[in-house]
């Protein structure tokens, strides 16, 4: 199953280390099979606030996600980011081909109380 890495970044003064670290993230992802799939766009927020960046990231799998985060390339750049910008970055297993949520509804009233 596909594996996202979502980040929520807030604003951030332009710096060299920013720009240095959006020159180097891609070839972090090369090894990993990852590639962007949110980065730089304008969102409109439907629901409550979101102020900042949305950053969403695709991966293979849950373990390619995890060893592109744990890996010597992109721990060594990590700083370049987390010194200017603060944010929540979470990895989210993705759902499988064919996916369907009744099944999960139908899960959650079985669990209800009775009636």
């Amino acid at each position: 199953m596909p594996a996202y890495v979502i980040a929520h970044l807030q604003e951030a003064a332009p710096h060299p280390e920013i720009a240095e670290y959006m020159e180097r993230i891609p070839s972090t992802f090369e090894p990993y099979g990852g590639r962007f799939l949110v980065h730089a766009a304008q969102h409109e927020v439907k629901e409550g606030s979101w102020p900042g960046h949305v950053v969403v990231i695709g991966f293979p799998g849950v373990a390619e996600a995890r060893a592109w985060w744990d890996s010597p390339a992109y721990q060594e750049i990590a700083p370049l980011r987390s010194r200017h910008i603060e944010g929540e970055i979470i990895l989210v297993e993705g759902v499988p081909e064919g996916y369907d949520p009744t099944v999960t509804a139908q899960t959650m009233r079985e669990a209800l109380p009775a009636e």
